[in-house]
């Protein structure tokens, strides 16, 4: 029995009965059971009525391979090079850097429903609902030297922004990759972020995989993590389709990676600080042990972020830095 196929029938929200599940998937009722406390475990909510069957509540859209690319335009489908849509990974980092390792990586986008060793920044693992948001990897190679590629993760959270605006979704940046949505109330919330993973040559060329997680409908779970509360795309559009917010990603994402080799950051800066949703904030700078109080500033040619202690002007430069609103 393919579990996905038990999923989309009972994400339909519609009623079933085991007996029906079981004919139509070709299995007894006991490993429809066993599968049922299999899909709990996954954190899905199941609805059980007597005399009318299962259900899962609220609908699941199941990501769709074909559909994605049914969407794409074709400039888009000239540029992906292959799209892979798994039930379950342990990351899809993971997965494309062995893709990479084969040879193979280059324009590639993996898709989980499920990561079982996602993570974020600094380590920390990420869990994702079944079916409530995105969690996806791009692979792309460039000729370029790893120092030109500053200022790549900044880029990323533009073209974010601007496919998400195309899905009637307004959202902010935080340096250096979170994605944020401002409420209604002024209150900032954290829809995502942008890990990157470079592996080569330091004069080139070099092998990046992007992953991205996106809360659509839900908010996952970042263990280990301070900061701000988590939102979803589902709190401005509870209409969107996932497979739709997926392709108009990988048509954004794919055309900016085609220009940075050779332009950098320098074409995004500008929309950048635009988006910068603490330009001008009040703000906590950790470094390892240490801190100190600033107000956030702009990002340079290079994705830099400076900001102004008392009357000093300091320039940071990613790596172990936590940037924090003092209200946070």
């Amino acid at each position: 029995m393919n579990f996905r196929d038990l999923v989309r029938l009972l994400g339909d929200g519609e009623y079933r009965s085991g007996e029906e599940l079981g004919e139509r998937l070709g299995v007894s009722r006991t490993a429809i059971w066993k599968q049922l406390k299999k899909l709990e475990g996954l954190g899905v909510t199941l609805e059980a009525v007597r005399g009318r069957g299962y259900r899962v509540s609220p609908p699941i859209e199941l990501l769709d391979g074909s559909e994605i690319v049914g969407k794409l335009p074709h400039a888009a489908r000239r540029r992906l090079a292959r799209l892979f849509v798994e039930m379950q990974l342990d990351s899809t980092n993971s997965f494309l850097l062995n893709r990479f390792s084969q040879g193979a990586g280059h324009a590639e986008v993996c898709f989980a429903e499920q990561q079982t060793s996602g993570r974020g920044r600094r380590g920390r693992r990420w869990e994702t609902p079944l079916g409530g948001g995105l969690t996806f990897s791009l692979g792309w190679r460039f000729d370029s030297p790893a120092a030109h590629l500053q200022g790549l993760s900044l880029s990323v959270g533009v073209v974010i922004a601007q496919a998400l605006a195309s899905q009637g979704v307004d959202i902010e940046l935080k340096w250096p990759n979170d994605l944020l949505l401002r409420r209604g109330d002024g209150e900032l919330a954290k829809l995502g972020g942008v890990l990157i993973e470079l592996q080569g040559d330091a004069e080139g060329p070099c092998e990046v995989v992007i992953g991205i997680g996106l809360n659509v409908l839900c908010a996952p779970k970042l263990e280990g993590g301070k900061g701000l509360p988590s939102g979803c795309l589902g709190e401005v559009n509870r209409g969107l389709s996932r497979n739709a917010v997926a392709a108009v990603l990988i048509e954004h994402l794919t055309a900016m990676l085609e220009r940075f080799g050779s332009e950098g950051f320098e074409p995004w800066r500008s929309r950048w600080n635009q988006l910068h949703a603490l330009s001008g904030c009040a703000v906590n700078v950790t470094l390892g042990e240490g801190g100190y109080l600033a107000t956030a500033l702009d990002v340079d040619s290079n994705g830099n972020l400076r900001v102004r202690e008392g009357d000093t002007i300091r320039t940071l430069a990613g790596g172990e830095i936590t940037l924090r609103p003092l209200s946070d």
